[in-house]
């Protein structure tokens, strides 16, 4: 997943703190600090991933702080939520010139998750769509599936099947 550009993180984080400001809500470190960790992720961080990081950076921010500065970015649209099934919530920046409409597979075994474009299956669904009189908005697909890595793992190097 590209991250944004140092003009788009700006101006996703400047979006931000509007938005604290019109809902007189403080403009602290803290919430930028989360804020700045999700615009530069280029992964699909859990909140454990988020905390882990900002302690890296030296960052001490409690874990309702985190919660609720996640909530309010997903409720502004600059972030995205995804549940994709494992009991808890990854997120992704969701600038539109960041991170172009996209699939994800999900690795059932290690939780990886892939991102991919098909223009094929976008024109797909939108004549699908047409063809059932369905007015296309928008879509979301999650592949689950094994990845490469896990796959490897359960075969082994070839030629041990049948050695004694």
């Amino acid at each position: 997943m590209p991250r944004p550009t140092p003009d788009e993180a700006a101006a996703l984080a400047e979006r931000f703190r509007r938005l604290l400001r019109d809902r007189r809500l403080p403009v602290t470190r803290q919430r930028l600090a989360v804020a700045a960790e999700v615009f530069r992720a280029e992964d699909h961080p859990s909140i454990v991933d988020l905390q882990r990081r900002l302690r890296a950076r030296g960052e001490a921010i409690g874990t309702a702080t985190l919660y609720r500065t996640l909530d309010l970015l997903v409720e502004s649209g600059l972030v995205r939520r995804h549940d994709f099934g494992k009991g808890f919530n990854r997120f992704e920046t969701a600038a539109a010139s960041a991170a172009p409409p996209h699939e994800h597979f999900v690795c059932q075994r290690c939780g990886r998750v892939a991102e991919f474009t098909n223009d094929r299956l976008e024109r797909m669904l939108r004549m699908t769509a047409d063809e059932q009189r369905f007015q296309y908005h928008a879509h979301r697909i999650e592949v689950h599936g094994l990845c490469a890595e896990c796959r490897g793992r359960d075969f082994g190097p070839l030629g041990d099947a049948g050695a004694s």
